[in-house]
């Protein structure tokens, strides 16, 4: 993934540092998106080959994703880091993950933005009830990601989403963007390319309130890290509760619920949702258009 490379005869290594000097603009975003359609076709073809040798069964379909899922990130992977490495000499570049918690420090603010995370999916679960009815073979792909042994699941859903689906939508397309216009604009304009990425209504809508949440975490401290560590503890949350006898074949909380339950924990994940976010905007800003992320100079001939 390019994460290793050398600097005038010295090494260094640093998490994504490959594709600080990448800042794509609209054109940047559709060209990886398409980059991303192609390693999803070509994902499928191995993950089809694999199912066809092995023999189908819930456990394989569970492991076909831990091929086809990574593939699909591979081509978008190579093309922003040669459009990065051919940028590096001259222009400045921004890092794709900072350390900016401002006076709360590290800790604290990966707490708020995880109870944050669970607030806003809360918050957003009545939006599936005014949706019609996710169709059979959607709902059969989806369950297929979910019932197969658990650590597939969780290291398709928890480990690999958060880490290349953050890298490409905060750390790729909401850095480029914030490059070129204002940050509302680039977190609304990420947040729907995250939501277009799931290809379904089902999924698409409530990956675009998390988007938002995401990118605004992003702009506020620069942290890469941070929104992964929000990604994945939306999705753990999810594959856990989908193996839970109670939620099998519940859509939502409120399936589950007696009513009045439900209106209370609604009503403290709004108070959540507001609290975190007043605590996240008091980090300052170190750039109104960049955020906090870390300018990285072009490097020395």
């Amino acid at each position: 993934m390019g994460f290793f490379k050398r600097h005038q005869g010295r090494a260094s290594y640093e998490l994504f540092s490959n594709y600080a000097h990448y800042l794509p603009g609209f054109g940047g975003m559709m060209m990886l998106f398409l980059l991303f359609i192609l390693g999803s076709l070509i994902g499928s073809l191995l993950s089809s080959a694999f199912v066809f040798l092995m023999g189908p069964s819930e456990a394989v379909n569970s492991y076909s994703m831990l091929i086809s899922y990574p593939v699909s990130f591979i081509p978008p992977l190579l093309y922003a880091s040669a459009k990065s490495r051919r940028n590096e000499i001259f222009e400045t570049g921004y890092a794709l993950d900072s350390n900016n918690f401002g006076s709360k420090g590290g800790l604290i603010v990966a707490l708020t933005v995880s109870l944050a995370t669970l607030a806003a999916a809360f918050v957003t679960e009545p939006v599936s009830k005014i949706l019609p009815e996710m169709p059979a073979f959607l709902e059969e792909a989806l369950k297929s990601m979910t019932n197969g042994p658990l650590w597939a699941s969780l290291l398709s859903v928890s480990i690999f989403a958060p880490l290349f689906e953050e890298w490409l939508c905060r750390g790729l397309v909401l850095r480029g963007l914030l490059n070129r216009m204002n940050p509302a604009g680039a977190i609304c304009i990420s947040a729907a390319f995250f939501a277009i990425l799931h290809m379904n209504p089902w999924q698409a809508i409530p990956a675009f309130v998390l988007g938002l949440l995401f990118g605004y975490v992003y702009y506020r401290t620069g942290s890469l890290k941070l929104t992964m560590l929000m990604h994945c503890v939306n999705n753990t949350c999810a594959t856990i509760f989908s193996r839970i006898p109670a939620f099998e074949d519940a859509e939502t909380f409120m399936d589950v619920m007696v009513p009045w339950k439900y209106g209370v924990i609604f009503t403290l994940s709004i108070l959540v949702l507001v609290s975190s976010i007043i605590i996240i905007r008091a980090i300052p800003v170190k750039d109104t258009r960049m955020g906090n992320c870390d300018k990285v100079d072009p490097l020395a001939i």
